[in-house]
């Protein structure tokens, strides 16, 4: 049983909070009410004791979440590029979570990396250096290649993260059951399946070999994207707690002083963050799922690069149609198609009202367009949308978990490039695009061809099938199959005419 585990990890959460005065920046960041204020000091005052100091250098949030773990780390990260939810000071004291934490120590960084390439350091690179960056799953060293003078990027897992990770994710799917407990009406956001998707994103994380592939397949996709660089892994010099992939030469993104001294365009690039974003999610339903600054970086022509390909996210065709139908619905102010859809896909019950449901809406869209393009924030939208479809009882859709945060995050990158940035104008000929492509009779015509290939694979066994469903339907009709039987034989024979053509059709491609 890990019940009193769990609750007295929890209880060290708030108390780590407490003890180093981060629990006062985060209720002051979010305006928390009076109440939340005392019921929050008192959890985390009287165990102040059990509370971790962390590294007394770092500024308090980055200290305690650092001291908390991995999870908690993420959870900052992500926070870091929101200045507009947290504000600009707990925003940048989060930022040096992305890669600015204490590094692991370099007799343990040789060890695991000479344990997996199964050689010695000095027989794969000439030169090796200290720790560049340190995050909360790995670290990475820049290393010259001797077999070709190279510059390199290795990153190296951190040891025992696996186990360190379990041990807060446990303690999070204790306290979801918790909530399902004490609070039915939040069972509707199905916390337990939110933190088994979250678990599910990161320990791919864990395993090198799997960010490897990542980064192949997402360097295949996006191979014709302008103004988009991806370096490339080295698999011979990878495996599952090391990676070596060319190193990228760039200004890091949070940077901006530097970028302007590059003679660089903030604005575009901050588009193009975007751009590339959306590019990726409804274009290839395959995008990078961590893009905060500490993973990118500006290179001198403009162009940016992206690396760590830990979190992927990856949505199906079906449920891109939705979204961008969705997105496109309100750039168009077309409320009522963004109701429908919603009824359409399922995402909201049917016994609910559809104009009602396109009223909320408006009410969520319509502020958008009247205000000015530093005041549109997608956290804000998407926390209004929330409350509205609460209202009317959508449950949380896990599968869209990572692509809404992920949207977050790159606005919050973009906006910190230049505020002015507006999402809805850069989302508009992107989501325009996708639907052309998408929705209408060329894509109804390669979604026809999709299913005739899928046909035309059970060709051989048609004949087969068709033979013993007619000898069970019409010689035993009471068994298994009974009266529908003889009804269902009917239509064998125009099933077959279908399969034929279907058949010959794909063949003939």
């Amino acid at each position: 049983m890990r019940g009193p585990h769990n609750i007295l990890r929890l209880i060290i959460t708030g108390a780590t909070l407490e003890r180093t005065g981060a629990l006062k920046l985060i209720l002051d960041a979010y305006q928390a009410p009076w109440g939340l204020r005392i019921a929050a000091k008192i959890i985390g005052w009287p165990f102040q004791w059990l509370g971790y100091k962390g590294d007394p250098s770092m500024p308090p949030a980055t200290r305690a979440l650092s001291a908390l773990g991995p999870a908690y780390i993420k959870f900052g990260q992500i926070l870091s590029t929101r200045p507009d939810v947290v504000g600009h000071d707990l925003a940048d004291q989060l930022r040096v979570l992305q890669d600015k934490l204490p590094p692991f120590p370099m007799e343990e960084a040789r060890s695991m990396i000479e344990s997996e390439l199964e050689q010695s350091l000095e027989n794969v690179f000439s030169e090796f250096s200290l720790p560049v960056a340190a995050a909360s799953i790995a670290q990475v060293h820049r290393a010259k290649l001797v077999s070709s003078g190279a510059d390199v990027a290795v990153k190296v897992l951190r040891p025992g993260i696996e186990r360190a990770f379990q041990r807060d994710i446990d303690a999070f799917y204790f306290a979801a059951r918790m909530v399902e407990i004490l609070a039915p009406g939040a069972r509707r956001l199905r916390p337990l399946e939110v933190i088994a998707h979250f678990e599910g994103v990161v320990m791919g994380e864990l395993d090198l070999r799997l960010e490897s592939s990542a980064a192949g397949e997402f360097a295949t996709n996006t191979e014709g994207d302008a103004g988009f660089q991806l370096p490339k892994v080295n698999w011979n010099l990878s495996g599952k707690n090391v990676m070596t992939m060319d190193w990228a030469d760039g200004i890091p993104a949070v940077d901006n002083e530097s970028i302007d001294a590059a003679g660089l365009d903030r604005h575009v690039i901050g588009e193009r963050v975007l751009h590339l974003f959306l590019s990726h999610a409804l274009r290839d339903g395959f995008f990078h799922a961590d893009m905060h600054q500490g993973n990118l970086k500006i290179a001198y022509n403009g162009d940016i690069i992206a690396y760590d390909f830990g979190i992927m996210g990856r949505i199906d065709e079906y449920t891109r149609r939705v979204y961008a139908e969705i997105l496109y619905g309100f750039i168009r102010r077309d409320y009522k198609r963004v109701a429908e859809v919603h009824f359409e896909a399922g995402y909201v019950p049917a016994d609910k009202d559809v104009d009602e449901f396109a009223r909320a809406l408006r009410a969520v869209g319509e502020p958008i367009f009247g205000m000015d393009a530093t005041q549109i924030s997608m956290g804000r939208v998407l926390s209004h949308l929330f409350a509205v479809t609460e209202k009317f009882g959508m449950e949380t859709r896990t599968e869209l978990i990572l692509l809404q945060r992920t949207m977050v995050v790159v606005e919050g990158v973009a906006r910190r490039l230049h505020p002015q940035v507006n999402i809805w104008e850069v989302a508009k000929p992107v989501v325009e695009g996708y639907i052309k492509e998408s929705i209408g009779p060329k894509a109804l015509a390669k979604d026809l061809f999709k299913t005739l290939r899928v046909l035309a694979r059970f060709g051989p066994k048609l004949p087969q099938m068709a033979e013993d469903l007619l000898i069970r339907s019409y010689n035993k009709p009471d068994e298994k199959l009974g009266e529908n039987g003889r009804k269902l034989a009917w239509l064998v024979p125009t099933l077959l005419i279908g399969l034929a053509v279907g058949y010959a059709a794909a063949h003939s491609f």
